[in-house]
C-alpha cells in the first residue's frame, strides 16, 4: 500500500490557499512545471482530481475541498509544533503573546491583563497590528491571543474561537463645563464632534441614533485609534463619542464628563484564539475571568 506523500500534500495545500500556480511557485522558489507535477502525482496517488480550471484560476473539486480540510489541520498542527518548540516546552518559560487592535481601549486591555502584571513569574508581549496581520499571526501560531472590538466572520479555513469578554455602552463625553442643560438634540447643534471611524460598529450605531433624531453632527475628526481619540477628547474641548472606559482616568479626575449614554449602542470586546492542543496556562486563566466593572 502506498503512503501519502506529505511533500506533495504541502504543495497542494499552498496552491489551494493561494489559487495561483505562478505566485505559489515563486514564493516556494520552484518552477511552475515542477509544482504542477507534484500536484499531479498527488492526484494520481489519491485517484481523484483535486482542481479544475476556470479561466486562469484553479478551483477545488469536491474531493479537493475534502483534502484541503485535512491538509489544513495537518499543517496547522505542524506550525503549532514549531511555535511550541521555539517558545519552549516548559510552561514556566513560555511568553504569552497577545495581539491587540489599534481600535481597542488601552484602559480595557490594562484591566484585562492585570493578572499577568500581578504574577512575577509570567512574561508576556503585546503587539498592535492591523486586523489582517493579527489574524495571520494567530493562524500561524505567532500569537496566542488577539484582543479586538470587531467580531470576525466565519472562515472555514480558519475556524476562529471567539469569546466576548465585555460589552460597554457608548457615551457622549466632553468638558464638564460645556454640558448642555437640555436633552439631546437640543443644545448640541453647535458642538464639534470627535467620532469613531466610519467602518466601526460604534460609529454605525451612533449614525443610526442621529438619523433617528434627524441630527447632523459637525464632525471635526474621525478617529479609529482609541488612544488618539482619548487624547483629542481630553485636549480639544470637542465632544467625543466613545465608551467611558477609554477615558476612565479623565472622568475620575473631573477633566471630562459623560453627557449622556447612547441608548442600545455598545462596544463589544472580543478575545480570538485558535484551537491548539497545547494552550498556555496563562491564556486559559485570562479567558476564564468574568470581566466586569468597566462602568
Amino acid at each position: 500500500m502506498s503512503r501519502l506523500n506529505y511533500h506533495h500534500l504541502y504543495y497542494f495545500w499552498q496552491v489551494a490557499r493561494g489559487g495561483n500556480l505562478t505566485q505559489v511557485a515563486n514564493r516556494l522558489h520552484i518552477s511552475q512545471s515542477a509544482l504542477s507535477t507534484q500536484i499531479k502525482q498527488l492526484e494520481e496517488s489519491l485517484g481523484q482530481r483535486l482542481f479544475h480550471r476556470q479561466g486562469r484560476k484553479l478551483l477545488l473539486t469536491e474531493a479537493g475541498q475534502q483534502v484541503l480540510t485535512y491538509a489544513s489541520e495537518i499543517f496547522a498542527k505542524g506550525e503549532e509544533l514549531e511555535a511550541v518548540i521555539r517558545q519552549g516546552i516548559s510552561p514556566g518559560h513560555q511568553t504569552l503573546r497577545i495581539g491587540m487592535a489599534a481600535t481597542m481601549s488601552r484602559n480595557f486591555i490594562e484591566v484585562f491583563i492585570a493578572p499577568l502584571l500581578a504574577d512575577p513569574d509570567q512574561r508576556f508581549s503585546l503587539q498592535s497590528l492591523t486586523m489582517p496581520a493579527l489574524l495571520d499571526s494567530l493562524a500561524n501560531h505567532e500569537l496566542d491571543l488577539v484582543l479586538t472590538n470587531t467580531n470576525v466572520g466565519d472562515d472555514p479555513q480558519r475556524p476562529w474561537q471567539v469569546q466576548r469578554l465585555a460589552s460597554q455602552p457608548l457615551s457622549v463625553i466632553g468638558p464638564p463645563d460645556h454640558k448642555p442643560a437640555g436633552s439631546f438634540p437640543e443644545g448640541y447643534a453647535d458642538f464639534r464632534w470627535l467620532l469613531p471611524g466610519i467602518r466601526s460598529e460604534m460609529r454605525q450605531g451612533f449614525d443610526a441614533f442621529c438619523s433617528l433624531w434627524q441630527f447632523s453632527p459637525q464632525i471635526q475628526a474621525e478617529v479609529d485609534d482609541m488612544a488618539m481619540l482619548r487624547l483629542l477628547a481630553r485636549d480639544s474641548g470637542s465632544v467625543a463619542v466613545m465608551p467611558s472606559v477609554v477615558v476612565r482616568d479623565e472622568l475620575a479626575s473631573g477633566k471630562l464628563a459623560v453627557y449622556f449614554t447612547v441608548p442600545n449602542v455598545f462596544e463589544n470586546f472580543y478575545a480570538i484564539t485558535v484551537n491548539r492542543r497545547l494552550q498556555p496556562d496563562a491564556l486559559e486563566k485570562l479567558l476564564s475571568q468574568q470581566k466586569a466593572g468597566f462602568d
